[in-house]
């Protein structure tokens, strides 16, 4: 019998409910067995006749019951279920082990943030840009203008390329400041690299084609790609960038970082580009140039791209990551129009489009002006910062004792030592002193290459001359 508990929270209907489905899971109600007249019902349980009928309707809505005109209501014949799911399967289906893709998240967790020790004072972090006050003003003004001037329209199903007005402005930027000339069909918008990389295994690779990549080099270029099956191999890097001439015979694609090679920081020599363009023709495959810092110069103008000069078959990746925030995920593919016709129609597949908002945002901050006068700005940070660590490098010794590279451009310099160097005891230890600095081993791929890639954009200029002389103290 059903029973009513008047101290229970529950309406009346949901209490009977759960005991009659109770009844019939259990067996308590066999199957075919015919239930009472709602209105008996109603008189022996103590409740309403329409609360008894709510309960009826439940019962026969989730097909614990079935019903006829003649035949009153009875227990369905399937619905019998002897004891309990959790006596049937005590647990759920067994994850699947993926050791490839737990050993690049535990490789990229460490590559991005070193270990999380809470005492850092001074973090030499190279990953993220300098953010203030100021920008995060601007950015809100774009943000609420965007959403008050914009079209309901957009807040359909989006364009799988990426919203019309922002690569429209990309293209302007690209062709004002990069030297890129492209029509809008030419520029796809992403998520960050690490989502353009995981298209491009998609759209353009099958499953275990060979990708070159440089070592030491982008950690994420390369855990993307083995995850995706794609057999990568290790192209050195020296002084020069890119050792071409070790670029596998049968890669399909080469990832390079010619303008501020990540992490070393070397430029890639104007031979070494050509001959990097000669050999992607000859054996047809894709050049992926990751230009994910290169505004921030400081000898000169921004080099030019590789795509600029050979742009049938490379595919140009720029982020705003560096130049605005990471955490407005944005980013762009720009290539021949085959190819990002074919990475949208990936995206259209699997991610369909990316969130509107922080397109339209980005599309008014950069037609307003704010994106330029944020640049002028944070240039000017970054080449004060950059003339700090410089300095204290060269006060210290530090830049005598050790292999200094990558001072000409981007937000990160490496402090190279030879291959012997404890280089783990040292990035301990400069933690123990409140210093985080980002060992080169992280970013090694079968490279013994030893140092600490230093970068200087979050970093104040006091904190930097700190930091580098605690250091210092360590390492001479």
């Amino acid at each position: 019998m059903l029973k009513v508990n008047r101290n229970d929270q529950r309406p009346l209907w949901q209490q009977l409910l759960d005991q009659a489905i109770h009844n019939i899971r259990t067996g308590k109600w066999p199957p075919g067995e015919l239930l009472l007249p709602s209105r008996e019902l109603a008189l022996l349980v103590g409740v309403s006749r329409s609360t008894i009928q709510i309960v009826y309707e439940e019962l026969f809505s989730r097909g614990y019951t079935v019903t006829s005109r003649r035949g009153g209501t009875r227990v369905s014949e399937w619905s019998y279920i002897t004891g309990s799911f959790e006596d049937v399967m005590p647990q759920g289906p067994v994850t699947p082990e993926l050791p490839v893709l737990n050993a690049a998240v535990n490789h990229l967790h460490g590559w991005l943030r070193g270990k999380e020790e809470q005492n850092v004072e001074i973090d030499f972090c190279p990953h993220e840009p300098y953010l203030d006050q100021h920008f995060q003003r601007k950015w809100r003004q774009s943000f609420l203008q965007a959403s008050t001037e914009m079209d309901l329209a957009n807040w359909a199903y989006g364009n799988a390329y990426g919203f019309v007005s922002l690569r429209e402005q990309i293209q302007r930027y690209l062709s004002l400041e990069r030297g890129i000339h492209v029509h809008i069909d030419q520029i796809m918008l992403t998520s960050g690299a690490q989502h353009s990389l995981d298209l491009i295994a998609q759209a353009l690779l099958t499953e275990g084609d060979t990708v070159s990549v440089e070592d030491p080099g982008f950690p994420a270029a390369w855990m993307t790609m083995k995850y995706r099956s794609m057999n990568v191999v290790p192209v050195p890097v020296d002084e020069y960038g890119l050792q071409v001439d070790h670029i596998h015979p049968q890669s399909k694609l080469t990832f390079v970082t010619p303008s501020h090679q990540c992490a070393v920081g070397v430029i890639m020599s104007e031979p070494r580009r050509q001959q990097l363009l000669r050999k992607a023709t000859q054996h047809q495959f894709w050049i992926v140039e990751d230009d994910y810092d290169s505004e921030f110069r400081y000898r000169g103008d921004p080099l030019p791209t590789l795509f600029s000069h050979q742009p049938q078959n490379t595919l140009y990746m720029m982020s705003f990551s560096k130049m605005v925030a990471p955490g407005i995920r944005i980013s762009a593919i720009v290539g021949p129009k085959g190819a990002i016709q074919q990475l949208a129609h990936v995206h259209a597949l699997t991610y369909r489009h990316l969130p509107i908002m922080e397109q339209l945002t980005l599309a008014h901050f950069i037609e307003h002006g704010h994106f330029m006068r944020h640049m002028r700005r944070v240039r000017n940070v970054y080449r004060r910062r950059h003339a700090a660590m410089t300095k204290a490098l060269a006060a210290t010794g530090l830049d005598k004792r050790f292999k200094l590279s990558g001072v000409e451009t981007g937000l990160h310099m490496l402090l190279e030592a030879e291959e012997s160097f404890d280089e783990e005891a040292v990035t301990n230890q400069a933690l123990k002193e409140g210093i985080r600095v980002y060992p080169l081993s992280n970013y090694c791929l079968n490279s013994d290459r030893k140092g600490w890639v230093l970068g200087f954009a979050k970093v104040d200029e006091e904190a930097i001359e700190v930091g580098i002389y605690r250091l210092a103290e360590m390492l001479l």
